[in-house]
């Protein structure tokens, strides 16, 4: 990109993480970015985000085909069942892409990797609503033997996802209840709203098939609670962190679109500040 030119975003998906990016780049990122287009598979949720920040429609486009066309930047903020497409479109045509709903990449990722490298592009995969991905990718050069993802939410957040309400009921609750007890990769297929930051912790580490994951409907929680245990030969690491939830989404963590927004930050600076 030439010197003094902004960086052209476009975003898929215009609900709540999409909304909120669209506005943060409008509002803070002025000087080195600009809103290419804004897709989403339901016209009515574009336009109105669209009114939203610029007044008109003129943001809103008619595909996606269209979107990476128009920008340099492609932020995936739909879902896993699309991620990997939009990131296959994006890389293929020499765009940067972000991407949100990681979980769509499992499985995908040897197939970025050389997309990437072929059309010259870039992915990137913000740590999302935990801490730690810094000293994972870090502790992963040395060597790391265990990772261990345990997810606290309420009830509530578990709402609308088949593979709970197939063999679950939560309804009433009083105490915790193991949902899933197993691979990352497993738990990113049975849980793709809820659980990205597994796929995170695979994809920066040592896989989704080894990276453990224990999700717990909780109704003493009132925030999305992860804690990570990782196992090196450089160090052992424990986090914890405890989300207050997107207030226009509750299976959403407020963190996770502070996260991309960071992301974007580096993407944008000269200075790059942490692993």
């Amino acid at each position: 990109m030439a010197k003094n030119m902004k960086l052209k975003i476009g975003i898929v998906g215009c609900g709540a993480i999409g909304s909120s990016l669209a506005k943060e780049i409008n509002l803070n990122f002025r000087k080195n970015a600009v809103l290419a287009g804004l897709f989403d598979l339901k016209p009515e949720k574009s336009l109105l985000l669209s009114k939203k920040i610029v007044k008109s429609a003129r943001l809103c486009v008619s595909s996606l085909d269209t979107l990476i066309k128009k920008s340099d930047l492609v932020i995936e903020a739909s879902s896993g069942k699309v991620s990997w497409e939009i990131a296959a479109k994006s890389l293929s045509q020499g765009r940067k892409v972000m991407v949100m709903s990681v979980g769509g990449i499992v499985g995908h990722l040897d197939q970025l990797l050389a997309l990437a490298a072929k059309r010259n592009g870039q992915a990137y995969f913000p740590s999302g609503a935990i801490c730690g991905i810094d000293g994972l990718k870090a502790a992963n050069i040395a060597g790391v033997q265990k990772i261990t993802l345990t997810t606290r939410k309420h009830p509530k957040a578990f709402a609308g996802v088949e593979y709970v309400s197939e063999n679950f009921n939560l309804v009433g609750l009083k105490k915790d209840k193991i949902l899933f007890d197993g691979a990352a990769g497993q738990a990113v297929k049975y849980f793709p709203q809820n659980i990205n930051v597994a796929a995170v912790l695979g994809l920066a580490g040592i896989g989704v098939a080894k990276t453990k994951v224990r999700i717990i409907a909780s109704p003493s929680v009132d925030k999305n609670i992860h804690e990570v245990l990782i196992e090196s030969k450089a160090a052992k690491i424990f986090t914890r962190t405890e989300n207050v939830l997107h207030p226009q989404n509750p299976k959403t963590s407020y963190l996770a679109v502070l996260s991309a927004i960071a992301t974007l930050k580096q993407i944008l600076q000269p200075v790059k500040i942490g692993t």
